[in-house]
């Protein structure tokens, strides 16, 4: 069965994660058990935040974080790396292919809009704020482009979902780090199909980790400490 021939899936709710995390966690080591905890606590916050999609994103961005960030004494020390190697990775043991349905079939027109904005790619915002050697952004987004072409052309999910991520990125850190004006109507777009995407993907991340307890996904930056 390829993946096109699976049924559409539909959206994990909180509820659904929280009991299946209860009937299983006794067999989790401890490092996912804290990982899948923290996430699925922000995953039922971002639940209940139905009006505000800038709360939303930012709830759903600390989830993520909490399920993915990597190991600081590791050798991987950028986020796309970090990003890149746990898409490959979710990619890998997602056998009902919800990931690559979600990104293929749920959402390629947001994920298009996302990936051709340039208020959330970097090096246009690099160039406004005058950082040397950024005079070429706007080429470096028709590159990225044809990146992203090729891409959907071999449907290669974690690399669109890696390229997707990484204007997220960009899209956490006006918010975080006050670059945005809260409910503006500057940036709606981007941060209402931004949130859409996590609030969909972020649980079926978390549910593929819980379903592979035995991988090592890696040790939490702040673990428990008495």
């Amino acid at each position: 069965m390829s993946p096109s021939d699976l049924p559409a899936s539909t959206s994990l709710s909180f509820d659904g994660l929280k009991a299946k995390q209860r009937a299983i966690r006794a067999g989790f080591p401890e490092a996912l058990a804290l990982r899948v905890h923290r996430a699925l606590s922000w995953i039922g916050r971002a639940e209940q935040e139905t009006e505000d999609v800038d709360v939303q994103f930012i709830l759903l961005w600390i989830g993520f974080n909490a399920a993915y960030a990597g190991d600081p004494t590791k050798e991987i020390n950028n986020e796309r790396d970090t990003f890149k190697v746990y898409f490959e990775t979710l990619v890998v043991l997602d056998r009902a292919y919800r990931i690559y349905n979600a990104v293929w079939m749920r959402f390629p027109h947001e994920i298009r809009l996302l990936l051709a904005n340039k208020y959330i790619f970097a090096p246009f915002w690099n160039h406004q704020i005058g950082l040397e050697g950024y005079d070429d952004w706007a080429e470096r987004l028709h590159a990225s482009g044809r990146f992203v072409a090729a891409a959907m052309v071999q449907r290669d999910t974690p690399k669109i979902l890696s390229a997707v991520f990484d204007r997220l990125y960009v899209l956490r850190n006006q918010l975080i780090h006050g670059g945005a004006t809260w409910n503006s109507g500057t940036n709606r777009e981007q941060v209402r199909d931004g949130a859409a995407v996590m609030n969909w993907m972020l649980p079926i991340f978390v549910d593929v980790m819980m379903d592979n307890p035995r991988h090592d996904w890696g040790r939490p930056f702040y673990p428990v400490v008495e």
